[in-house]
């Protein structure tokens, strides 16, 4: 860190005639941030853990990041999204880099991001190409790494995001031989351990965070597999994704797709380096036959069609199915035993044979394991089967492997309070001790912002609701003339409202899944009048400010689905705890989803609009008034012709 910043503080920096004063050229004091700030900075010198919840507008990037500068340690800064990330990176730190100087600060993003060279060389003088796609996919990315100093596929504006060859020549660590590789010396990933080991402020997502936490098992584990180099705190933005990612990483997935991948890389190394032969050749097949018999059997035979579906079976289906399964571990130890012995086999083959091992360790822990703490589902992906295993509660392991091995971590984001109080999050994140703070946006949510719930429409349990709410959404876009989101808990209620409701309005309307998200997003905002229709993925970590987006509609109260394999877990196990799900679950869950959604729409203080609930339970039930408790102070109405007035005004 430059010498010249270190005596700085953050009063002289974010005061009313501090140093951003003078430099930004908008500055406008906010007194929230300043609050903000000064509370970072504290936790950072004091050692202690904050949750801030941080209103749109209150500037909170740059209300963590300087006492992050400022700290003196090395920081981890852990976003919900590659696109903070990028804001952080490309836009915040260069602005501060123009008054303060060089900063030592790293971008870091999950293996799959960078190529690799020695794939790329092999990919070259090895017919793994198929069709003219790759071939010219292939050629735009032989071209690039001749330039590129990141090996970053987002440097590469014209390959498509559909390409199927950059899965090729990606660097995923399963065929990575580490320091053996001809390239370790220019390895895009060696350069990047080589920037973030020299970096105080290290700039990732809560995925990449989480799976290197979970390899190493603490902030100071040293590399042992991990990617992150040792840090002293951790800020999370966008922290209310933590709990679900954290149970992704902590968990066991085993896959269809990764068996088919074993396979093929196999063949492919085989081929490529000349040890193939007829027995490996056979394992494969056997062993590829009898897993895609396995993985079939998660069908509709156990009740499994596309989606999640809990597995509470294991004992019958072994029962039933032993002789099977243990052909798919054989096959497994067989095809490692195999590279094992195999005099020519190279060095690429070793994380193969740890490949094969690792996915029949993780295979017998779905199956066998019996661990209570754990809940075993099944999803279905297209024509991928997931056997997952997921934590019920992350609580004591984020308290063991991470708040309690750290000095400082914050927490932040928009929504993180119910009620203006943090016991959910502090409960599900366990978080025994902490700071809070709620800093409150600067926006007059009262004029700028119009709340209205029809009292008219049925419950959202009612048959009913559906046809009525689509003619709800119909009156509501006539005034807004469009430019609206209309976002649903359900992709099944989405299509068939959107069924409804497009051909009853005069513009144009966007469908989720229709096509990439960042494509509909784009087209959003530049087409005139348009209306969107999404679920979750829409809810958060969306911005359009300005007209174009001036209404959100919400059909119903953002509860999670209690059928859900990993919810349905979490609910029973409060139940068996002596408590009551409903109030300490799943209502604050559902209460910060809601004000998610809501935060799409006013993200300025000139933007003006109005945010629909079509489920009235909220002004209806005693736990409504948690939500309401829970939202800015916007205008409320039951009324839809305040809604007329608002919009002519």
């Amino acid at each position: 860190m430059p010498p010249a910043i270190k005596p700085l503080t953050v009063r002289q920096f974010f005061g009313r005639k501090g140093l951003l004063s003078e430099w930004h050229p908008n500055y406008e004091f906010r007194a929230g941030q300043l609050e903000m700030a000064e509370a970072v900075e504290a936790a950072l010198s004091e050692k202690k853990h904050l949750i801030v919840e941080a209103g749109t507008g209150t500037g909170k990037t740059l209300a963590y990041l300087v006492p992050a500068i400022l700290s003196g340690k090395r920081v981890v800064v852990s976003t919900g999204t590659k696109n903070l990330q990028e804001q952080l990176f490309f836009k915040d730190i260069p602005f501060l880099e123009r008054h303060l100087g060089p900063l030592r600060a790293c971008y870091m993003k999950g293996r799959s991001n960078y190529a690799c060279r020695q794939k790329i060389y092999d990919a070259e003088k090895e017919p793994i190409l198929e069709g003219l796609e790759e071939v010219a996919d292939f050629r735009v990315i032989r071209e690039w790494e001749q330039t590129t100093e990141t090996g970053d596929r987002a440097e590469i504006k014209t390959l498509p995001e559909a390409s199927t060859v950059w899965a090729k020549i990606d660097a995923r660590t399963e065929l990575c031989t580490g320091q053996k590789c001809q390239q370790f010396e220019r390895c895009f990933i060696t350069k990047m351990h080589q920037v973030a080991q020299a970096s105080d402020i290290i700039i990732v997502n809560h995925h990449l965070f989480f799976a290197d936490l979970a390899v190493k098992g603490g902030p100071v584990g040293g590399e042992a597999g991990g990617i992150i180099p040792d840090y002293g705190a951790v800020i999370f933005d966008e922290a209310h994704e933590i709990e679900d990612v954290a149970g992704q990483y902590f968990g066991v997935t085993v896959s269809s797709y990764q068996f088919e991948e074993l396979a093929r890389d196999v063949t492919a190394l085989a081929h490529r380096k000349n040890f193939s032969s007829k027995e490996l050749d056979r394992t494969l097949m056997i062993a590829g036959d009898r897993a895609g018999q396995f993985f079939g059997l998660f069908g509709s035979g156990f009740g499994v069609a596309d989606g999640r579906s809990a597995f509470r079976e294991q004992e019958q289906f072994l029962i039933k199915h032993d002789e099977l399964y243990r052909d798919v571990l054989a096959g497994l130890e067989i095809v490692a035993l195999q590279l094992e012995l195999l005099q020519a086999a190279p060095e690429e083959a070793f994380p193969l044979i740890h490949r094969a091992r690792e996915m029949s360790r993780r295979l017998q822990f779905w199956m066998e394991s019996g661990e209570k703490t754990y809940v075993y589902w099944i999803e279905k992906r297209g024509r991928g089967t997931f056997l997952q295993a997921t934590p019920i509660d992350v609580s004591q392991l984020l308290d063991e492997k991470l708040f309690d091995a750290i000095d400082t971590s914050v927490l932040t984001s928009a929504t993180l309070a119910v009620a203006g109080e943090f016991e959910f999050t502090k409960q599900r994140l366990g978080l025994r001790s902490s700071r809070t703070l709620v800093v409150p946006s600067h926006f007059d949510y009262e004029r700028q912002a119009l709340l209205y719930v029809p009292q008219n429409l049925p419950d959202p349990r009612n048959a009913g609701f559906t046809a009525a709410a689509a003619q709800e959404i119909v009156e509501l876009l006539l005034l807004s003339k469009g430019r609206a989101f209309v976002l649903f808990t359900s992709y099944q209620q989405m299509r068939l409202v959107h069924d409804r409701v497009s051909f009853e309005i005069p513009y144009q309307t966007l469908l989720q899944g229709t096509g990439p998200r960042n494509a509909l997003l784009e087209e959003f905002r530049r087409t005139p009048n348009a209306v969107l229709f999404a679920t979750s993925s829409f809810w958060q970590g969306v911005d359009v400010p300005g007209d174009q987006l001036s209404c959100v509609i919400i059909d119903k109260l953002p509860f999670a689905v209690p059928s859900d394999p990993v919810v349905e877990a979490r609910i029973t196990a409060i139940k068996n705890d002596g408590g009551d799900a409903f109030s300490t679950y799943q209502v604050p869950q559902a209460a910060i989803a809601l004000k998610q959604g809501f935060g799409r729409l006013i993200r300025s203080r000139t933007d003006r609009g109005v945010l629909a609930l079509l489920d009235n339970r909220i002004t209806k039930t005693r736990y409504g008034q948690i939500f309401f408790d829970s939202l800015p102070h916007y205008g409320f109405t039951t009324n839809r012709e305040d809604v007329e007035t608002f919009f002519k005004n």
